[in-house]
């Protein structure tokens, strides 16, 4: 249970309908990265891979810009386009 103020008076709601923001955020990014994946390989005419691959690949990715902003203190939207790009000159 969780207590949320709301008009001056606390109220106990259960946890599951706290909306998870951080979830949302992460699945944003890692659509984000998956757009920009398949926009690379569309762009090289490469193959696209199957949903389920991109998906791995993009969280990977998101994984990876996590890490990074944590070490560098930066945006983790620019370092996920760069991160693409790394894996595309492979």
């Amino acid at each position: 249970m969780r207590l949320l103020k709301y008009a001056g008076k606390r109220a106990r709601i259960p946890r599951y309908e706290v909306p998870d923001i951080m979830g949302f955020f992460r699945k944003q990014e890692e659509k984000l990265a998956a757009g920009l994946l398949k926009w690379k390989y569309q762009s090289i005419n490469a193959p696209i891979p199957d949903p389920e691959l991109l998906k791995q690949h993009a969280a990977r990715i998101v994984d990876d810009a996590h890490r990074i902003a944590r070490e560098r203190g930066s945006n983790v939207a620019s370092i996920i386009k760069e991160l693409v790009a790394e894996i595309k000159k492979k």
